[in-house]
């Protein structure tokens, strides 16, 4: 099955569908990657602060596909958002994926609390590693649309991606209509927000008429909205489930529906990005 792809507006492309592998042990996170690619994702999302880097890389190595064929996706730790720092973290995620260039890195948080809320600096420094070819793209994470235009207005240099939490009980839609200002396309992170939208009722009903499971349903609620998606997991049956979601299609009444859900910021599950401010010890 071929996954869609999404045009970047720095003339990039990306997979619409990708395999995410946040909380995956390092020590399970090659196996699931590996099982990840044999069912035909071809676009993996990590981040510095998941700590299986390495893992990932030994996975890509092993796969023996063409470099070209594997979106492979990073985001800077927190701790090290300061430029030199954030150089040297870049060159270390680098030598760990045991790649000379990276498809996309990201910002991974704002923190507008932190180091002086300053993350122009580390915006800068990023759109550095496309300049001299050791990026393809890069873009920000949980970025809100305030910080979005900070760094717009005071670089000219515009993320291609915003990845950030959307689901159908969190839809996040002021960031989403920021993001498309912009020409940002929106990548959503806790697309089934964590397991809690499966049982549902409205998915549920739509999940039973399409023969879907109600994953399959609020996964393919963020391909018809354009978003990209990755979910997660390290059952090889839920990663060809998550999959198998380009043979049927929902109708607009069905995508209104689901976004009715929204709960606005009651229904947002992980942190709030104008407040969070975790650097890992």
């Amino acid at each position: 099955m071929t996954v869609p792809t999404i045009k970047l507006h720095d003339g990039t492309s990306i997979p619409q569908l990708g395999f995410g592998v946040y909380q995956i042990r390092p020590a399970e996170t090659a196996e699931a990657v590996t099982q990840a690619l044999e069912v035909g994702y071809r676009h993996i999302d990590t981040a510095e602060m998941y700590g299986n880097e390495k893992e990932v890389g030994e996975a890509l190595r092993a796969a023996g596909l063409p470099r070209e064929e594997v979106y492979v996706t990073s985001k800077l730790n927190n701790g090290f958002h300061r430029p030199d720092d954030a150089e040297r973290a870049f060159e270390q995620t680098l030598t760990d994926l045991g790649l000379d260039r990276i498809d996309l890195f990201l910002i991974h948080w704002p923190l507008p609390t932190r180091y002086d809320g300053d993350f122009v600096s580390t915006w800068r420094t990023l759109a550095s590693f496309v300049e001299d070819g050791r990026a393809a793209s890069v873009g920000v994470s949980n970025f809100q649309p305030a910080h979005l235009q900070r760094i717009v207005d005071e670089t000219g240099v515009v993320p291609v991606i915003n990845q950030v939490e959307v689901h159908p009980y969190f839809t996040n839609e002021a960031v989403r209509a920021a993001n498309a200002r912009h020409g940002v396309a929106t990548e959503a992170w806790s697309p089934i927000a964590q397991g809690a939208v499966l049982d549902d009722a409205v998915l549920t009903e739509i999940a039973e008429a399409t023969g879907k499971s109600t994953a399959q349903v609020a996964l393919r609620w963020h391909v018809e909205r354009g978003d990209i998606v990755f979910p997660k997991s390290v059952n090889p049956g839920r990663m060809k489930e998550n999959f198998d979601i380009f043979d049927f299609s929902l109708s607009d009444d069905d995508v209104a529906r689901i976004s009715g859900l929204d709960r606005g910021e009651a229904g947002r599950t992980g942190p709030n990005p104008d407040t969070f401010d975790w650097i890992p010890a």
